[in-house]
């Protein structure tokens, strides 16, 4: 079953960045440890789309590049946002929510500078499934037959599930506006399917297995937003300005931590031995998993940001109403020096 799985995952990485996840001759000379070493204090929610940090940490990549990480797990990004404004942490492994957009708008001097995991272009967990006697009986035959009806999302405004509403919704030239979204949450979504208080839900396993199982819904709509990153590793404009070349040894480890996490390598021991130690997940249910994958090269989907901001935007979510400039957002040149040092992973053969 695991030699599925890597065989999964590494076609994943193959189809959304085009190169196998091999190592490739590098193409600048690495930079020396930091000697004195540097300290960095990382902000964390403890989930598996952080997990090149934990990888990075627990094999000694940072240390080998003269850094000493603190990973401190948090209840939320929001707290880690709270900790990176006051200087009290360097980096933040957070979700990008809508708040986040204002705020930046505003002036918060934060910036994305790696990405997290990234959801799969196929199979995806989330999933919009519609109640089986509205398809049964015609009512709904895709997407653009939700207009007007109640559509189940938790979160409530502003939130991930909004967000993939709003995606499908537009795969039918449909906006948020020309349906009921209800905030529900997910463990309440197989009641509500049961008992025709929604029309449809946007949820992931195991509240879509139940419902599909129950009989109850059926998949109307999978791989909304296929290859999407929905968090970040985000740095302090102070840590950026005053220690860049602390910064650009921090993404340099983790670049090397994706490139150690491809293919079979990702249930690698000494992987999971940091999987295990920065989460509170099980060998079972990593290994069982298999949604989030790992660009071996750590771009920055620039566009899905944009993307993203421009939604939440439109659905009336942020303080403003003109585009956001991404400069405010990313700073993509600690990625590019990470490349440029280790070369690009080896396409796929």
């Amino acid at each position: 079953m695991f030699e599925g799985f890597a065989r999964w995952r590494s076609a994943c990485v193959a189809m959304v960045f085009g190169f196998a996840g091999s190592p490739a001759l590098a193409q600048a000379p690495a930079p020396k440890p930091l000697d004195p070493p540097q300290s960095v204090r990382v902000a964390y929610v403890p989930i598996m789309k952080f997990a090149t940090a934990y990888v990075a940490e627990s094999r000694g990549l940072f240390k080998k590049y003269g850094l000493n990480v603190q990973l401190d797990s948090v209840k939320s990004g929001t707290e880690a946002i709270a900790f990176l404004d006051k200087g009290s942490v360097d980096v933040g492994g957070i979700s990008i929510v809508a708040s986040l957009w204002s705020a930046w708008n505003r002036g918060l001097d934060i910036r994305v500078i790696a990405p997290g995991g990234l959801d799969p272009m196929t199979d995806g967990p989330t999933k919009l499934i519609v109640r089986k006697d509205l398809l049964d009986s015609g009512a709904v035959k895709s997407v653009a037959d939700l207009k007007g009806k109640r559509i189940a999302a938790a979160g409530g405004p502003g939130s991930g599930g909004e967000y993939f509403v709003s995606k499908a919704l537009e795969s039918a030239k449909l906006t948020l506006r020309d349906a009921q979204l209800l905030n529900v949450g997910n463990a309440d979504m197989p009641a509500a399917m049961e008992a025709k208080s929604v029309d449809a839900v946007l949820t992931s396993s195991p509240y879509s297995d139940q419902i599909l199982k129950a009989g109850t819904g059926k998949l109307l709509m999978q791989d909304i937003t296929p290859g999407l990153m929905t968090v970040a590793f985000v740095a302090s404009g102070k840590f950026i300005k005053d220690r860049p070349e602390v910064a650009e040894r921090f993404v340099l480890a983790m670049t090397e931590a994706a490139r150690l996490m491809q293919g079979p390598d990702f249930l690698a021991q000494p992987n999971m031995d940091g999987y295990l130690k920065y989460t509170a997940s099980t060998p079972e249910a990593i290994k069982n998993g298999g949604s989030v994958i790992f660009d071996p090269n750590m771009a920055i989907p620039t566009d899905g940001l944009a993307d993203i901001e421009r939604v939440h935007r439109e659905n009336g979510r942020t303080e403003y109403d003109k585009p956001l400039d991404m400069a405010k957002v990313i700073d993509g040149r600690f990625v590019a020096k990470a490349v440029e040092i280790l070369g690009k992973a080896a396409p796929a053969k």
